[in-house]
């Protein structure tokens, strides 16, 4: 991944404007970084209205609020991004020492998922 730019940002947002998306969204547990707060979604469907770009001046992170029909998802601390090959929409923010602090990722199909018997506290 590359570090994030403001007009890439903004642009990549824009293109897929109009369009129903599947989102991932994660922050870190304390397993990467000091934090002990966490949040996983993942396929949930999103039809994007709008994307923001705000932040990111003097190499600061940026945040990123995606307006939907039903409200807002809004992302803070997003450094760097990419898009795949399969046309996914993929952003992270990393703290100064390279961790993983957030992930946001959007697709046109679902992204693979763990199946529930699989899954263990």
């Amino acid at each position: 991944m590359e570090p994030l730019a403001r007009q890439w940002l903004q642009d990549q947002l824009d293109r897929r404007q109009g369009q129903t998306w599947y989102v991932h969204l994660e922050t870190t547990m304390g397993a990467y970084t000091k934090g002990s707060y966490g949040l996983f979604a993942r396929n949930a469907r999103w039809t994007l209205n709008r994307g923001h770009v705000a932040g990111g001046e003097g190499g600061k992170p940026f945040r990123v609020a995606l307006s939907g029909p039903e409200g807002w998802i809004w992302v803070e601390g997003l450094t760097h991004g990419q898009v795949d090959e399969e046309g996914r929409l993929l952003l992270m923010g990393q703290d100064d020492k390279g961790r993983l602090t957030v992930a946001l990722e959007l697709s046109p199909v679902p992204f693979p998922v763990v199946k529930e018997e699989d899954f263990h506290e």
